[in-house]
């Protein structure tokens, strides 16, 4: 299989993967989130008196100390948490269009495989939310700026895959992975459930193989972390699926093929009928069995989808410890997502005045 050289690789990527290790060195560490915890406001706009190291500082004043700086500067309204969800996302856009910008192939075509799941969040948001008869212009703004195109507006005319397909997607990079969604099949909101979980399983499918033509460094780092994420949706699937109509062969048609669970596992989860079960199929594999074995019972616990995210993080943490692949861009965007996340929590809690839970985020660093 074709691989980079260290020489032939510093030359085409070295700088951008350069820079993306700086931007890694400015993620939130366990400190900051201990002081954006203790926030009592998101923006200054009472006198704080400083009596001690641990005083009280708002939300807004500390994230300007980070490589945050003046994101929010040009807020003159009530800061809401909204806001700070989509300066965080715009951040995070100019960051990654300067990577794509100056890629040169096969990064760049990396680079857009990241978007696309974007772009499938996106699609799907926008027929739930007309199926549910929200007005277009608060959709659009919804929608993750990764995974914008053009066209996107149009998604909501298209009353089933069939013509969602011919007349909007076809065009978009999306077309390759919408071959098994087209049906003429009326769009409610268990099909398209079923449309998103299709779409992921020939997204992740198509980007497995794409790594693994690299070889080298790439395909080492990105198999596994690829491969989590194929079985981490097989095992949301599957939990999802129970008390709904979905039988158990349309089930196993939704999940992807390209991680550790496949064969057996996927077969044993496609026979699954309760939790108990599902984590039965778990116990088989180390890392998930952790995984389960991490949920709480009680509530403000930790859930699956807790000890997932906190998984992710461990592997894209350690994606930095190789150097020479494309691995370091997947990896940051997702910890600048969990980072995005971890943020918005806190100021929703702070924002709530709901503070009992405001500790249940997820720390990178």
């Amino acid at each position: 299989m074709p691989s980079y050289s260290e020489f032939q690789f510093n030359v085409d990527h070295g700088y951008l993967e350069g820079l993306v290790r700086g931007f890694k060195g400015g993620i939130l560490r366990a400190a900051d989130y201990v002081n954006l915890a203790q926030c009592e406001t998101l923006e200054g706009n009472k006198p704080v008196l400083i009596v001690s190291f641990n005083s009280i500082l708002d939300l807004k004043l500390h994230l300007q100390t980070t490589d945050y700086g003046n994101f929010l500067a040009n807020e003159t309204g009530p800061l809401t948490v909204s806001t700070i969800d989509d300066k965080l996302k715009a951040k995070l856009l100019t960051e990654f269009q300067y990577f794509r910008n100056h890629a040169f192939e096969p990064l760049s075509t990396f680079l857009n495989y990241i978007t696309y799941s974007y772009m499938i969040d996106n699609v799907i948001l926008l027929i739930t939310g007309t199926l549910r008869q929200r007005p277009m212009d608060e959709l659009v703004l919804k929608c993750h700026p990764l995974g914008s195109f053009e066209l996107m507006e149009a998604v909501s005319i298209a009353p089933n895959p069939a013509e969602l397909f011919n007349a909007i997607l076809v065009d978009t990079p999306l077309a390759d992975f919408f071959q098994d969604c087209v049906s003429e099949t009326d769009l409610d909101e268990m099909n398209i459930e079923i449309m998103r979980n299709k779409l992921y399983k020939s997204y992740l499918e198509a980007f497995y193989t794409f790594c693994r033509k690299q070889g080298g460094i790439t395909a080492e780092i990105m198999g596994p972390l690829l491969e989590f994420e194929a079985d981490r949706r097989a095992f949301i699937i599957t939990i999802n699926s129970f008390g709904t109509e979905l039988s158990k062969e349309d089930r196993q048609k939704l999940y992807p093929t390209c991680g550790k669970l496949y064969p057996e596992g996927l077969d044993m989860l496609a026979n699954a009928e309760d939790y108990e079960q599902v984590k039965g199929v778990a116990d088989y594999y180390a890392e998930y069995r952790a995984c389960f074995e991490g949920v709480g019972g009680g509530t403000g616990e930790k859930t699956l989808e807790d000890t997932f995210f906190e998984h992710e993080v461990k592997m894209n943490v350690l994606a930095f410890n190789n150097q020479f692949h494309f691995g370091v861009f997947y990896a940051y965007v997702k910890l600048k997502e969990q980072e995005c996340r971890n943020i918005v929590w806190i100021a929703e809690c702070i924002s709530q005045r709901h503070r009992t839970k405001i500790n249940n985020y997820i720390p990178i660093l």
